[in-house]
């Protein structure tokens, strides 16, 4: 901005730079040399004010090298230029095949659920218009097989029950006037399809023997 004599303002505008190739040889060179001592320069002080590695390269239009490294050998910041590439290269594809394998297992969760599903409504006796004689037979056996499971887990239940009764009657046979009597599970009925038990009210009878006067 300069001011004139008479008091006028004259403003000085620069002009936008086109970002193409510049035809005038010499007009280029000087450029080239204006710009790269400038990018050299933030180079430099972005490694120092920041503690920033820094490395610059620039090749002229006539081959000639000028470089700027803030280690002591532009060298070691190549190498390490190459270093955090190849990790960042090999985590990606790490990354992309850890990601193929949970859509695969996702795709395989999916078949096995909806497998399970079919089962599940053969099972409850749907969706057995299609299925042959043998998937018939084969669905009767697994259901067979749960129900005797079932009852197996129930009379082990109820065993366990009784003799934790049984065990409790013979420690206090004083500490009330009535006491669960437990039924032995007669072993007959322990191998029927029905598990039976029973329950009495009273001393058991070995109680009763030595103690009669009372019941």
């Amino acid at each position: 901005m300069i001011v004139t004599s008479v008091g006028r303002i004259l403003t000085m505008v620069r002009g936008k730079v086109q970002m193409r190739r510049i035809e005038n040889t010499a007009s280029r060179q000087v450029t080239f040399s204006k710009r790269r001592s400038g990018l050299l320069k933030k180079a430099y002080e972005l490694s120092v004010l920041c503690d920033a590695e820094v490395g610059v390269i620039i090749f002229s239009q006539k081959g000639r090298l000028y470089q700027f490294s803030s280690s002591s050998e532009i060298q070691n910041t190549i190498d390490r230029y190459h270093r955090s590439s190849n990790d960042a290269d090999t985590y990606k594809a790490n990354m992309e095949q850890y990601i193929l394998h949970l859509k695969q297992e996702t795709t395989d969760m999916e078949r096995k659920i909806e497998l399970l599903e079919v089962s599940l409504r053969k099972l409850s006796g749907q969706c057995l218009g299609s299925c042959s004689t043998d998937e018939i037979q084969m669905i009767g056996d697994q259901l067979d097989l749960s129900l005797r499971s079932i009852r197996a887990r129930k009379e082990r239940s109820l065993k366990e029950e009784n003799a934790k009764l049984l065990a409790k009657c013979y420690a206090n046979p004083w500490q009330s006037t009535a006491y669960p009597r437990v039924a032995a599970i007669d072993s007959q009925s322990s191998r029927s399809e029905d598990v039976e038990t029973g329950l009495s009210i009273g001393l058991p009878e070995s109680l009763t023997r030595h103690h009669p006067a009372q019941v």
